[in-house]
């Protein structure tokens, strides 16, 4: 089960940011938060593929500009980062960690502190830890690119001054949630796992009124 976190209850942010909401996983965490009642703003690249993300007011921008990060950034209280890049097993990947530099730029420029930011199983000392078939053909054939821009991006992060939480998932699956996570740090025994995008989006948008994972990575899985 998750940490108890009901001595570290902050007040709930109610305007926040979400990048990459159109993937998979920030497509539920933009239906979470409206649910919630939380005032959502999404930075998309295309309004066209944004245009079932009902509640959320659409700011149309690149991630890596500055002009449109200031204006989705505005009356905001925090971000969530649930930006995502496709597999590139030749290319270099920089898209990431060159988002997230402006993001942490432009949030400290905004007065803006809050960051929950997810990348992966397999990124810093989670690497390893993702079962036999992830950690010796998709990470390495697919996703060792990735992954190298995954871990620039999580030390912009943690060296950004920001109240942040970095998250990082065990393997996606589209299952319904659960309701419940294991969130580890320890994972000398952890091998493998798996967990839906639905139970991702919950813990994510519960660490942006709580500090119990503040500056610190938790994997979480079932």
């Amino acid at each position: 089960m998750q940490d108890s976190e009901t001595d570290n209850i902050r007040t709930v942010p109610p305007k926040i940011l979400i990048r990459g909401a159109t993937g998979a996983t920030g497509r539920l965490i933009v239906n979470q938060a409206v649910a919630r009642g939380y005032d959502v703003a999404a930075l998309v690249r295309s309004g066209e593929k944004a245009r079932d993300l009902k509640g959320a007011n659409l700011i149309i921008g690149d991630a890596r500009d500055e002009i449109a990060l200031r204006q989705a950034l505005k009356g905001r209280d925090a971000v969530v980062s649930a930006l995502g890049t496709p597999a590139s097993p030749f290319r270099e990947v920089t898209l990431l960690s060159a988002a997230t530099r402006m993001l942490v730029n432009t949030m400290k420029a905004q007065q803006v502190s809050r960051l929950v930011c997810i990348t992966g199983i397999g990124a810093g000392d989670s690497a390893g830890h993702g079962g036999f078939v992830f950690d010796n053909l998709i990470f390495p054939l697919l996703l060792r690119k990735v992954y190298a821009d995954k871990n620039r991006q999580e030390a912009i992060v943690r060296n950004s001054g920001l109240d942040w939480v970095l998250v990082r998932p065990s393997v996606l699956n589209d299952k319904p949630g659960r309701g419940s996570v294991r969130a580890l740090t320890d994972l000398s025994d952890f091998r493998g796992g798996s967990i839906s995008r639905q139970d991702v989006a919950t813990f994510v948008l519960d660490q942006l009124r709580a500090d119990a994972w503040l500056h610190r990575a938790p994997l979480i899985t079932w």
